[in-house]
């Protein structure tokens, strides 16, 4: 691959060879020969490259539960790719490993992007996911894929921080189909701490994605101590209910992970809390993560029976037909079938 490759085009020229990267919320002004806060983009000589270009550190075969999406293909397997770097440093991250690369080289191996879709269609995937890391941060892979993809038949997915820009945005909307997007907290405080972010990037870049069309869940990952008090959880509830009471909200159980080893699991009773705060902003679609046998199934929000049965990632029983319950006709959120 030569460096005219992975010139990015999400950029504008500053005076003294510096750029402005315009991919995510962090708009990093960089200087020449020098990286962006994600450590994967270089000025050099005034012009920014994207050094992950197609470098894949993860090519696996997921159930789309593990994204999570369970309103978009139930059942579905999606094809689900990485390259490293992160424009955050969350001190909880589970794939720190590979999205907090600082400044040693980058790690991977090369794959064009007609290979990825060749082997997502081999394997029966019905979706590519840009996963693990952050898709933000090689999006000019996941877009060179994600338009490759569309053309063979498959679904593209981003499971993000939702840090985007509206600049990327804009163009999401010519392949990005779905998204999963963490919603880590509702105070300024919390992500300037642990992920080294801002509130308003994130809210701003959830609006983004509904404004391009993405069919849209959230997942909240509940840390002890960091954002599991009543008063934030209903925060988080009433922000979702504003956009859509048909959003999923995914309340995930935290491990001790990373730099947050000595923090203890997420109780039960802040899931349940969670749940409940959900249920009274009214939002139809709540599940519990990382809780084994609990809070996964889909019930119609109009006569509450069950129409998506589940355990763990796989799928035991699903009556949706064609995104309607066949009990009481309520239309159902997302893409089935």
């Amino acid at each position: 691959m030569s460096t005219k490759d992975s010139a990015s085009p999400f950029y504008e020229e500053l005076e003294g060879k510096k750029v402005r990267c315009l991919l995510c919320a962090h708009k990093c002004v960089i200087a020449n020969n020098s990286k962006g806060i994600c450590k994967v983009r270089q000025n050099k000589e005034g012009i920014l490259y994207a050094l992950n270009k197609n470098i894949f550190v993860a090519l696996n075969i997921d159930p789309i539960e593990k994204k999570p999406l369970f309103h978009f293909l139930p059942g579905s397997r999606s094809f689900s790719v990485a390259t490293e770097g992160c424009n955050f440093k969350c001190v909880f991250c589970q794939n720190y490993e590979i999205s907090q690369i600082g400044e040693r080289e980058i790690r991977g191996r090369f794959v064009p992007s007609e290979k990825v879709v060749e082997l997502a269609v081999e394997n029966n995937c019905r979706s590519i996911s840009y996963t693990y890391t952050e898709p933000t941060v090689f999006f000019e892979t996941a877009y060179e894929t994600g338009i490759l993809a569309r053309k063979k038949g498959l679904k593209n997915v981003f499971v993000t921080n939702g840090y985007i820009s509206r600049e990327a945005a804009l163009k999401i909307k010519d392949f990005l189909d779905a998204a999963n997007v963490d919603l880590k907290s509702f105070s300024e405080e919390t992500y300037k701490k642990y992920c080294g972010a801002t509130l308003k990037g994130v809210l701003e870049g959830i609006d983004f994605l509904l404004e391009a069309g993405i069919l849209l869940e959230i997942t909240t990952l509940i840390v002890p101590g960091m954002n599991d008090s009543e008063d934030e959880l209903k925060k988080i509830a009433k922000f979702i209910a504003s956009r859509s009471k048909e959003i999923p909200w995914h309340i995930s159980r935290f491990f001790p992970n990373y730099k947050m080893e000595d923090r203890s699991p997420t109780s039960l009773e802040s899931l349940n809390l969670a749940e409940t705060l959900g249920k009274e902003e009214g939002l139809k679609y709540i599940y519990k993560g990382n809780v084994w046998g609990e809070g996964e199934d889909t019930n119609c929000p109009s006569c509450k029976k069950l129409l998506i049965q589940r355990q763990g990632f796989e799928i035991l029983k699903n009556v949706v037909n064609n995104g309607i319950c066949p009990h009481c006709g309520e239309k159902i959120y997302g893409l089935f079938g």
